[in-house]
């Protein structure tokens, strides 16, 4: 499965900007309290723009290190430097460092555009950082962590069936 699955995708589509944003920021900061030196590596990358959008979803993230932001908007993809296109589930995959970038960027699955140095320099900079997103998730869920949690591994489980290797 590389797609995100319609049941879970449609909620996202019908959701609050807002809301969507507010989660994707928890977690985002979660990851960044978590690996506080995450970016140090991006070097003169910091202030670069970078674009996420899921092909599976309406929804664009993007993120500037150097300010440690993240905004989620809707409709046409924003202004970013480098931009990276796929099924959402392959980009969380590349976030915690779990599928080849090079494989799906060489099979198509991903697209790439703008700064390829800047994207490279970020794939470097989340090289060993072991983000563990179902932790993430499970941390904003209070008590309800260990189902959270372990329902968003098998979730990822499922998702990267066969695709669950590392970038080196």
């Amino acid at each position: 499965m590389s797609s995100l699955p319609p049941s879970l995708a449609k909620p996202v589509d019908i959701a609050p900007l807002w809301l969507v944003e507010l989660v994707a920021r928890h977690i985002f900061s979660g990851v960044l309290k978590a690996h506080p030196d995450i970016f140090e590596r991006l070097n003169s990358y910091r202030q670069t723009r970078y674009g996420f959008s899921p092909t599976d979803l309406p929804l664009h993230f993007t993120v500037v290190p150097a300010s440690r932001t993240l905004t989620v908007s809707r409709g046409a993809p924003p202004l970013a430097d480098a931009r990276i296109e796929g099924p959402l589930v392959l980009l969380l995959g590349l976030l915690e460092g779990r599928c080849d970038a090079d494989a799906l960027f060489f099979s198509r699955e991903l697209a790439v555009t703008g700064d390829m140095e800047a994207m490279l320099a970020l794939r470097n900079a989340l090289d060993d950082s072991a983000i563990d997103l179902p932790r993430e998730l499970g941390a904003l869920a209070g008590p309800f962590s260990p189902l959270i949690a372990g329902t968003a591994r098998y979730i990822r489980t499922r998702a990267l069936e066969g695709r669950d290797m590392t970038w080196n």
